[in-house]
């Protein structure tokens, strides 16, 4: 088995390259890595200084790789399978970057700053930060629930890169901050997403760390 996933089953970046690889049934060696323990954080920090997961390794072709996107892609070039995350049409495919990046950094983005500021201790706290996130996932809210209201997934008929990256922020952002009445098809998108079969393994996976996450109504 040439690949390993250096990942954690709570991080919601990695939850988008776990889907990549469910959808095409990929082997893959898994490696779960626990940042308060010094020397597995040490280890991480040799294939990625930068020290976040999830990190790709693939020992057939000597190759490191981090950061979500660029896994998937990596996957589609060079392990592909039935299920293709960027369409061969170059419009198309940047469409799904343009969706994947959106999600990334409009709708994971201001979830992470939510939760960060609730794991914060008292007196330390940023709520006008906090409120900046929210007003940004309103605003996507919105378009979002727009586009999907006539689309099964993010690019259309297709499951692709974009798909991969709304489920895990779509599915904790509304944990954050749950869709409000008049979101009936980013609710109904995120209900196709979770019922997913590379999506719905995630979460079970994932099942016994959701206590560690800080909810709506945390402090």
């Amino acid at each position: 088995m040439s690949l390993t996933l250096h990942f954690h089953p709570l991080a919601s970046y990695c939850h988008k390259v776990l889907i990549a690889l469910y959808e095409n049934d990929t082997p893959f060696a898994p490696n779960k890595v626990d940042l308060s323990d010094q020397g597995e954080r040490a280890a991480l920090l040799q294939l990625w200084p930068i020290g976040k997961f999830p990190v790709l390794c693939d020992g057939a072709r000597g190759e490191t790789i981090p950061e979500s996107s660029v896994i998937i892609e990596y996957l589609d070039c060079h392990y592909p399978g039935a299920t293709r995350f960027i369409p061969g049409d170059a419009d198309r495919a940047r469409q799904t970057r343009l969706r994947d990046r959106f999600y990334d950094l409009y709708v994971h983005e201001p979830m992470q700053k939510i939760v960060g500021d609730r794991l914060r201790p008292e007196g330390n706290k940023d709520p006008h930060g906090v409120e900046e996130a929210r007003a940004r996932l309103r605003t996507s809210y919105g378009l979002i629930d727009a586009e999907m209201a006539a689309r099964t997934w993010a690019m259309g008929d297709e499951f692709s890169l974009a798909d991969c990256a709304a489920a895990p922020s779509l599915f904790f952002a509304n944990e954050v901050m749950p869709f409000s009445a008049g979101h009936e098809s980013i609710a109904a998108y995120l209900g196709r997403l979770k019922a997913r079969p590379s999506f719905a393994r995630v979460l079970k996976q994932a099942e016994p760390h959701f206590a560690m996450f800080p909810r709506e109504g945390s402090k």
